[in-house]
């Protein structure tokens, strides 16, 4: 297991210096997906650097029988594929909450990892596709969910 983490940091290590893009000092926008009962979420993007970020997430949903809410956050690296189009990997976390009507409520954290691509337009605007998959630690959530969600953001 030791050997599996050192080799994931070492790639990850190597990919920093690979073909760096400058990205949009911030984003802010809608993240459209399901996860779980969660849709739409309002994201936003904030600039570390020349290809690395922050993005914070509130996802909120009504479903039949319950009302819930997610926040997440994670640091991105970003690497230039072709002309306007970006890769991204990163990892991060959140905290959750349900509230279902039988009364059964949970709050949750979970971990989360996320793989995508965008396409920057000439406007200031920024279409994205990802992955993110999900670890809850909760009674309510407490396996392993895949989100997979297309971003809308509008950068500044």
């Amino acid at each position: 297991m030791k050997k599996l983490i050192l080799t994931t940091v070492a790639i990850f290590t190597g990919l920093l210096f690979v073909n760096a893009q400058e990205i949009a000092d911030n984003a802010i926008g809608l993240r459209i997906g399901d996860d779980d009962g969660f849709g739409t979420e309002i994201s936003y993007q904030r600039a570390l650097g020349d290809n690395n970020r922050l993005e914070a997430n509130l996802g909120w949903r009504s479903g039949d029988g319950f009302d819930g809410f997610k926040i997440t956050g994670l640091y991105q690296w970003v690497w230039e594929l072709d002309g306007n189009f970006n890769w991204y990997a990163g990892a991060g976390g959140g905290l959750g909450s349900f509230d279902v009507d039988d009364g059964d409520d949970d709050t949750f954290l979970f971990i989360a990892g996320d793989i995508g691509i965008e396409y920057n337009f000439d406007i200031p605007l920024i279409l994205s596709l990802d992955f993110r998959p999900e670890l809850g630690f909760g009674d309510f959530r407490d396996d392993l969910g895949f989100d997979i969600a297309l971003g809308v953001r509008y950068q500044f």
